[in-house]
């Protein structure tokens, strides 16, 4: 399970472990980003300090409509106590958790500053 909590602009934010090649990693905050469908995106400085190779790139639109192509790397993330390989876009942006990272996931938040956010992974039915 991960955990985080509500910060004073009421965003949920959780911790995350984030290794690169080399054996290069970093524990950062995230926010969860309900209206972002991709799994994780992360600062260009951040990208650079992990060491992550390039992957290609995708196509995404912004809240305002805008459509651009942004640049993929691979990460490894622990997501519920297991390291799994993502596609993470570089963007100029704090770090921010996707709706593609939490699939298969139960989100909880106790929305009010300081409120608790849990991340736990979903049991199959």
């Amino acid at each position: 399970m991960l955990t985080g909590q509500i910060n004073s602009e009421l965003e949920a934010v959780v911790r995350v472990w984030i290794g690169g090649p080399e054996g290069r990693s970093i524990e950062i905050e995230a926010t969860v980003d309900t209206g972002f469908s991709g799994s994780f995106s992360l600062p260009w400085k951040l990208v650079s300090e992990l060491g992550l190779l390039p992957q290609g790139r995708m196509l995404g639109t912004l809240a305002d409509g805008t459509r651009n192509y942004y640049p993929l790397y691979r990460a490894i993330i622990l997501w519920h106590g297991r390291p799994q390989l993502v596609y993470v876009s570089a963007v100029d942006s704090d770090p921010l958790l996707g709706m593609g990272m939490l699939h298969g996931s139960e989100l909880a938040m106790q929305v009010v500053v300081g409120g608790e956010v849990y991340i736990r992974e979903m049991q199959p039915s």
